[in-house]
């Protein structure tokens, strides 16, 4: 679940309310990797065929769109800094005024970007549990079974250290020990959005699997000074240690440095808006981080036999994410393709965030006629989606020929939406492309490995003539000079 959004909470860039409308009736809808396409009259996903430059701009478009910002960020940022700042600037002045000012920078920041004043930070045990007898008791065992789901996953991980002992009594090793405190950002869900307990969940009881002492929850507070009671819930039952008030650049900038009330963590993980990603990325390098998550992905590749209502109702799933998400549909079947297309003009009416999974579908999303599933394959693993859906016949002959996925939902009764809430993997993935080298959040995101090195005696012995030649040839005589005192045993 991939997140790049401006407003706290929504996955939209752009509110309804600063500009996003339906498409006027007549009006051309825009080129998905600015391929013409087949398409009915008035239909809300484009259909296109053209493969010629399929390939390129399937790799080529993402993430080339120039970020601009909604008025009303901009004005706010006019407001609260006197000038046109981009995220990264707003970021770097925040968090080198956190820095220096702790609590009290924190507290302004809050005031004067989210309007509330605080008298303390940390939430007090009175509102978890005011929070636990607000919620809905099916939303409470809902949560409960998620992170039954998601802790049985991890558990299963490998997290463990080893030592190989030689005869000779030298030994090497890895020593594998988790972080001591981490940071979980959970977005707190304004602008007319809720919140998402989901995203707390999948990263804080992998945190716990792996073992991690404290883990520490910030969240931006509501208008009335109180963090959405489902959050505080779900932190509760994931096993979260603390809960903040704090949100957007500011929570970055309390946990990466610390401050009087906020201890300083090992790691910052979780998802957040453009100015929460912007204070990661200046923050790395004092503080680990997990990703830098842009808006949310799903590529679905179906044949002939695959259901045109289900793979419709995916598709549709995972557009009301964003404005921003893209959904995209391979198939050799144009029959198929045809249907995908109606289905979906059949569904979206009843749905409540129909405006936004139209503006989706028609800026990012698309359905493509492949040759045959070889292509798809190829397309796939050249997209690198964060979530892959496999709807064919017999979905496993491919499962082994996908090598770049955040993660395969293979076959039909594997919807990415409930991989979203209770299978079980961390929904937490790669997106941008960055699958092809990074993975879904997980337990190795939050432990470290020590490396063990504890020659015998006689091994120093064995391999210190090649390790003098490399420091010599390398210009480091100490280095050599180190090396020669244990073979000669020069005092």
């Amino acid at each position: 679940m991939g997140y790049n959004n401006f407003a706290e909470g929504s996955k939209s860039p752009v509110r309804l309310t600063d500009g996003q409308q339906r498409r006027p009736r007549g009006a051309k809808a825009p080129f998905l990797f600015g391929i013409r396409r087949t398409r009915t009259k008035g239909a809300i996903i484009p259909l296109f065929t053209d493969l010629a430059q399929a390939r390129q701009q399937v790799l080529g478009q993402r993430g080339r769109e120039p970020l601009e910002l909604p008025p009303s960020v901009r004005a706010t940022i006019r407001q609260v800094f006197g000038a046109d700042l981009t995220p990264e600037e707003v970021a770097a002045r925040i968090l080198a005024d956190v820095r220096q000012r702790g609590d009290e920078a924190v507290r302004e920041y809050t005031q004067r970007i989210d309007g509330v004043e605080l008298d303390q930070l940390a939430v007090r045990e009175a509102e978890i549990e005011a929070a636990w007898d607000a919620i809905p008791p099916e939303l409470r065992r809902a949560l409960e079974l998620a992170v039954e789901r998601v802790h049985a996953f991890h558990q299963r991980q490998p997290k463990l250290s080893w030592m190989d002992w030689q005869e000779d009594g030298g030994a090497l090793g890895q020593m594998v020990r988790p972080l001591e405190r981490v940071g979980i950002y959970a977005p707190g869900g304004t602008a007319g959005t809720l919140p998402y307990p989901s995203s707390l969940v999948m990263a804080v009881v992998p945190a716990r699997v792996a073992g991690v002492k404290e883990i520490l929850v910030a969240s931006p507070p509501r208008r009335d000074g109180t963090v959405a009671p489902v959050i505080l819930v779900a932190a509760r039952i994931a096993g979260a240690d603390r809960v903040f008030k704090i949100g957007g650049a500011q929570a970055i900038a309390a946990l990466a440095y610390g401050t009087e009330s906020v201890p300083r963590v090992d790691k910052v993980l979780g998802p957040g808006n453009v100015f929460v990603i912007a204070a990661k990325r200046l923050a790395f390098g004092e503080v680990g981080i997990d990703q830098l998550p842009g808006p949310t992905e799903t590529l679905l590749i179906a044949d002939e036999g695959a259901n045109p209502a289900w793979a419709a109702a995916d598709l549709l799933a995972q557009a009301e994410h964003d404005s921003l998400a893209s959904a995209i549909f391979l198939t050799p079947s144009l029959e198929l393709a045809q249907a995908v297309q109606k289905e979906i003009e059949h569904q979206i009416p009843s749905l409540s965030r129909r405006e936004v999974i139209a503006q989706s579908l028609a800026r990012q999303g698309g359905i493509i006629v492949v040759q045959d599933l070889d292509q798809a394959v190829e397309l796939a693993n050249e997209y690198a989606p964060e979530h892959l859906c496999l709807l064919t016949r017999d979905p496993w002959t491919l499962v082994g020929r996908i090598k770049n996925t955040g993660g395969i939902f293979v076959g039909e009764h594997a919807p990415e939406a409930l991989g979203d809430y209770v299978v079980g993997p961390s929904h937490i993935m790669p997106t941008k492309g960055t699958a092809r080298f990074s993975s879904p959040l997980n337990v190795w995101d939050f432990v470290k490995m020590t490396s063990i090195f504890a020659p015998s005696a006689s091994e120093s012995q064995r391999l210190a003539e090649a390790g003098m030649a490399l420091a010599e040839a390398e210009g480091f005589t100490a280095h050599a000079e180190a090396i020669r005192r244990r073979v000669t045993g020069d005092e």
